[in-house]
């Protein structure tokens, strides 16, 4: 059987019940660290689940030849996949999912929070959420804006949007991918500060256009990190301020609301406005 285990958000205690019964019985155990991340560390889990963990890293996932390994053990051993949030976050463990049922592997998932329900924490409501959106990190020759068409899309509907936020483990620099040993670049992983900024740089470039602007650097936006943490942390504040919102550790996530919001999720939002930042006084109107 191949077992597809959310983890939560957290640490290691945000497994499930029925998901630490089953990694502690598994023959091998595989931790996905491509898509997202903990706040503990490989050693912490595997004090915690008192087994063994082999790390999942990008090249592994993206490999055919692993992830076949991977299939073809589960055909007659139990193998836990771990995946950081729930199981089916991401395309590519749906992927791992249909190549083992092509070959009559058994599976199995076991569901988990994800930053996709986890994200009604900053009160916004999740059935107003509109088509999630990927932010990438620019870089000097390639800075693609589709994703801000989506954001606009959502807005015309009246809908809050969700912008996952890039990040970068395991890259191998440029020089490496000439040579046969490969060099990685230092992790990073993508603040609302960052993301911020690539939209107001959008937005300059289309009124610079005379194009209409749904988004603009007054609109309301709002930064979440470490969501399910201990020391998870909120604002809410204009899309020009949050460019420069420290929020710490990753990972983070930003948020565009909606332009009419329900007096509910005003009240909400209040409260994370912080002494330094306030709250835009288009949120206090939207409420009348």
């Amino acid at each position: 059987m191949l077992y597809l285990i959310g983890l939560g958000l957290g640490d290691a205690t945000d497994v499930t019940v029925k998901g630490l019964e089953i990694i502690k019985k598994c023959d091998d155990i595989y931790l996905e660290a491509y898509t997202s991340i903990l706040s503990v560390g490989q050693d912490v889990l595997e004090k915690f689940y008192g087994r063994s963990i082999r790390i999942a890293d990008r090249e592994l996932v993206e490999s055919d030849e692993s992830m076949k390994e991977i299939i073809n053990t589960a055909a007659t051993k139990d193998v836990a996949f771990l995946v950081i949030g729930d199981p089916l976050g991401a395309t590519t463990h749906t992927d791992l999912v249909l190549r083992a049922r092509d070959q009559g592997v058994q599976v199995k998932v076991v569901h988990n929070a994800s930053i996709l329900n986890a994200v009604g924490c900053c009160g916004l409501q999740l059935y107003s959420y509109g088509e999630v959106v990927s932010i990438p990190y620019w870089t000097d020759t390639w800075q693609p804006d589709s994703f801000h068409d989506k954001l606009l899309g959502n807005l015309q509907r009246d809908l809050h949007t969700l912008c996952l936020l890039d990040i970068k483990v395991k890259e191998p620099t440029l020089d490496s991918l000439m040579k046969k040993k490969r060099e990685y670049m230092p992790p990073r992983f993508m603040t609302v500060a960052e993301a911020a900024t690539q939209l107001i740089s959008i937005i300059e470039n289309r009124r610079n256009s005379n194009q209409e602007l749904v988004l603009t650097e007054d609109s309301l936006a709002v930064g979440l990190a470490r969501v399910g943490s201990d020391d998870q942390r909120i604002i809410a504040c204009t899309l020009k301020e949050m460019s420069s919102v420290d929020l710490g550790p990753p990972l983070h996530s930003l948020v565009i609301p909606a332009k009419n919001l329900h007096p509910l999720e005003i009240d909400f939002l209040k409260q994370f406005a912080s002494s330094e930042i306030k709250l835009s006084n288009s949120v206090e109107q939207k409420s009348s």
